[in-house]
């Protein structure tokens, strides 16, 4: 990944957490984990997770719904040529992470 590319994605990483800090209901903990932008700028992908864990669906179809006032949202506090379109996904990775996690700690209390 290139230096523009990490630096964009850090900036659309920190924007998609402010925006789903005011967005949100606040009835679950939506964290931003990361975001990847192609090469060509056109897509980005914000990855997050969600606490509890039941809320996932809910959130996920709370920030689909929530792209194009997302876009809207970078243009106004970003400069970029460019605003690329957004998708948002779970982290799985975060999630494997966590449950392994939890397994290690269950096997040195043994």
């Amino acid at each position: 990944m290139s230096d523009r590319n990490l630096q964009v994605s850090l900036l659309i990483k920190d924007a998609a957490a402010d925006f789903l800090n005011k967005e949100s209901n606040r009835t679950s903990l939506i964290t931003v984990t990361g975001a990847n932008i192609s090469k060509d700028f056109s897509n980005a992908t914000v990855f997050f997770t969600v606490f509890p864990d039941d809320q996932q669906e809910q959130v996920l179809h709370f920030t689909r719904r929530k792209r194009s006032d997302f876009k809207e949202y970078l243009k106004s506090h970003l400069r970029l040529g460019r605003i690329p379109f957004v998708d948002f996904k779970i982290d799985e990775g975060e999630k494997h992470r966590q449950r392994i996690d939890e397994i290690s700690r269950s096997v040195e209390e043994k």
